[in-house]
């Protein structure tokens, strides 16, 4: 009989930590590039700081009215357009640019080459992830590796694809 109470409370203990495959915390923050000045250019030619998110569920995400900001002081510096979705598994490329009248997702602030904190936050302003980063070199990435899921460690960059 204690083996069935222990067996319960254990699928229910596993039940309650489960995420929901389309809740936003499996979007993360999976890679960024401060120091951007030949790798890869936006779509209006220019070598730009970029953000790259990564969707570690399956089903796509509605991230309109979410924030990216680089100050804990100010949460909502910069909001996602109405209508942004991300896929399932897949990624999206935020240009950190200070360039916001430029079609795209281009935000209000750049990344700083000498390191800060990067926030991910969902419109009742909780953070979802945060990433802080030091020193960065030229033409190197910030990248969780494996994919999605792991540590971050520098890299040379896999703009828009699986980090090594």
């Amino acid at each position: 009989m204690k083996f069935g109470i222990y067996s319960l409370m254990a699928v229910i203990f596993m039940i309650s930590c489960a995420k929901d495959e389309n809740d936003v915390s499996t979007v993360v923050i999976n890679e960024l590039m401060a120091v951007n000045t030949h790798t890869v250019k936006d779509q209006n030619n220019q070598y730009d700081d970029w953000i790259e998110l990564y969707n570690n569920s399956s089903g796509d995400v509605d991230l309109s009215g979410f924030f990216l900001s680089d100050s804990r002081n100010n949460l909502k510096k910069w909001t996602f357009p109405s209508g942004t979705s991300i896929a399932g598994k897949s990624f999206l490329i935020v240009w950190a640019d200070k360039d916001t009248l430029q079609p795209g997702l281009h935000t209000n602030f750049k990344l700083t080459a000498a390191g800060e904190k990067v926030y991910l936050v969902t419109p009742d302003l909780e953070i979802w992830d945060k990433v802080e980063y030091d020193e960065q070199t030229s033409e190197v990435s910030y990248s969780r590796s494996p994919n999605g899921v792991g540590e971050f460690k520098w890299q040379m960059p896999t703009f828009n694809e699986k980090n090594n």
